[in-house]
């Protein structure tokens, strides 16, 4: 396993980290925002003025994909891949910087994916109460808070990883 490690090399580390970050963030968005859009298209059938209520609803599940980049180009950024003079990293800072990266990884997946069940819900409110919609983009609010926790824990991280 050391060798492995060693060969790899701290960079690689927190390649992974940024990666595991964008890509499980947009796994969630992806799957919440195909839930919102299953229960959308039952209403938009029957009731096609609801649009923009249920796009907008869809849409909130989506933030999460946008966080996990956000914390991918800061990491780069932060380690200086965008000014062309990267830092040489560890393995141990490699593996830190991979640790920071963790709580955007999984608040973004997991937040992503409860949103989408929140908002599919908030679909019903479009059908029976459509002037009442915003009491469902609230309840998504509420967990799109730990998606931003998440993405400021990372950031913080990040910061102090090296």
């Amino acid at each position: 396993m050391v060798a492995f490690f060693e060969m790899v090399g701290g960079q690689a580390l927190a390649f992974i980290g940024f990666a595991l970050a964008v890509g499980m963030c947009c796994i969630g968005s992806a799957k919440g925002t195909g839930m919102v859009g299953e229960a959308a298209t039952g209403v938009l059938s029957e009731t096609p003025e609801h649009f923009t209520k249920c796009m907008i609803l869809q849409a909130l599940p989506g933030t999460q994909g946008l966080y996990g980049l956000a914390a991918g180009f800061f990491g780069l950024f932060t380690l200086g891949f965008f000014s062309g003079n990267p830092a040489t990293l560890t393995v141990a800072d490699g593996m830190a910087v991979l640790m920071a990266c963790v709580p955007i990884m999984l608040g973004g997946l997991l937040s992503a994916i409860a949103q989408g069940r929140v908002a599919a819900a908030s679909i019903n409110i479009v059908a029976k109460k459509p002037d009442d919609y915003m009491k469902g983009v609230i309840m998504c609010g509420i967990v799109e808070f730990y998606a931003i926790l998440s993405l400021v824990g990372t950031i913080l991280l990040l910061m102090n990883a090296l």
